[in-house]
């Protein structure tokens, strides 16, 4: 059984996606590409360029972002306007006429790649989730399961606690914590005295945390160490508690050769028993290496010898990663390549691991089971 650990379904764009108003997701949106692995252009003449005119220097929050008509527009684009000129960043494969994905269209994704069952990830761009993951979770619970998702930065206050109760009242099996406090600034960090409740119910939920760590306030090494510091924190704390590192190590800090090299405080976080890995590189290298990504292959033999295949889960980002490769390529460069892993270690990165951490296994012999 292949399981994608990091997958999406969302409403279409141009509306609020959850969120209390359209124009508070078009913020979330533009946040999302200030700093894209995805490439923007000129609307004239396609000339690439650097979407640095959607920021102001120096402020990395929602007040630091410019008011340039930031808007959805078709083909995967998201368009704004800048004295005058239309750019666009191609977000998502251009494809896509309309910014939409739903529960069908991914299915029908699915079964082409061969893929069997779709973690759903959420927040932020993507939209305030809970609902749709959830209705998708119950219309179809042999494909996908569902991860909650709440405003992280403020996850002391009663409404997110509630929000928390309410989600898993739907049935979500997970936590997506995107770790974006861009939107109330970077005052208080993931480890924070403060979120100590928040905490708390997740790990009295004993909802799995899928947490994908950014390198804000700086976009630099020392932002995202500080980051790293401030997730071992909580590791620590709850060490019987399950966390997944969405996106894996970052390569562009750890990296930058071609091998992995970690510092000891890294390493040492990486190592703990309650973390496990995402693999995922397509996303973020796919439009730097080409197919079958033989630079990706190179860390993921170095992390099976680092860490071993149990510590490995395998994730796509689809439908996003499609402006790079096809979904089947995306799973095939582990599935049909990687010559080092044995067939064993490829069921366990591919999709064993994920089963075991969601409880995948565990539902669907229960659901098989007659009533007595």
């Amino acid at each position: 059984m292949i399981v994608d650990c990091h997958a999406h379904i969302f409403e279409h764009w141009q509306g609020a996606c959850g969120h209390p108003s359209a124009a508070i997701h078009l913020k979330y949106l533009q946040k999302v590409v200030t700093r894209p692995a995805a490439r923007a252009f000129r609307a004239r003449d396609g000339k690439q360029i650097k979407p640095t005119m959607l920021f102001r220097p120096g402020d990395n929050t929602w007040a630091g972002l410019t008011d340039v008509g930031f808007r959805v527009g078709r083909y995967g684009q998201l368009a704004f306007t800048h004295e005058g000129e239309d750019y666009y960043v191609q977000y998502m494969p251009v494809g896509m006429q309309e910014i939409a994905c739903s529960p069908d269209f991914m299915i029908a994704q699915m079964v082409n790649a061969g893929v069997d069952h779709c973690i759903l990830q959420a927040g932020g761009g993507y939209g305030a989730m809970n609902d749709y993951n959830g209705f998708a979770q119950r219309a179809y619970p042999d494909r996908f399961t569902g991860l909650l998702n709440i405003d992280e930065a403020m996850a002391d206050r009663p409404e997110q606690l509630a929000e928390v109760d309410r989600a898993v009242a739907l049935g979500l099996k997970g936590l997506y914590y995107a770790h974006d406090m861009s939107r109330h600034g970077y005052a208080r960090n993931l480890d924070h005295r403060d979120f100590a409740p928040f905490w708390d119910k997740i790990v009295g939920y004993k909802l799995p945390v899928f947490l994908e760590l950014s390198s804000t306030p700086n976009y630099d090494k020392p932002s995202y160490m500080d980051n790293l510091r401030a997730l071992d924190a909580v590791l620590q704390r709850h060490r019987s508690h399950r966390f997944l590192f969405v996106m894996g190590p970052s390569a562009a800090h750890f990296a930058p050769n071609g091998r992995w090299e970690f510092p000891h405080e890294a390493l040492a976080v990486f190592k703990r028993d309650n973390l496990q890995l995402e693999v995922m590189f397509p996303i973020s290298w796919g439009g730097v290496w080409d197919y079958p990504y033989p630079e990706a292959q190179a860390l993921i033999r170095e992390m099976r010898d680092l860490f071993g295949a149990a510590k490995l889960i395998w994730g796509s980002d689809m439908p996003n990663v499609e402006r790079f490769c096809t979904y089947r390529q995306c799973v095939d460069y582990v599935r049909r390549h990687c010559p080092f892993l044995s067939a064993a270690e490829k069921d366990l990165i591919l999709g064993g691991n994920a089963a075991e951490l969601i409880g995948l296994k565990q539902r669907a012999a229960s659901s098989n089971r007659s009533p007595s």
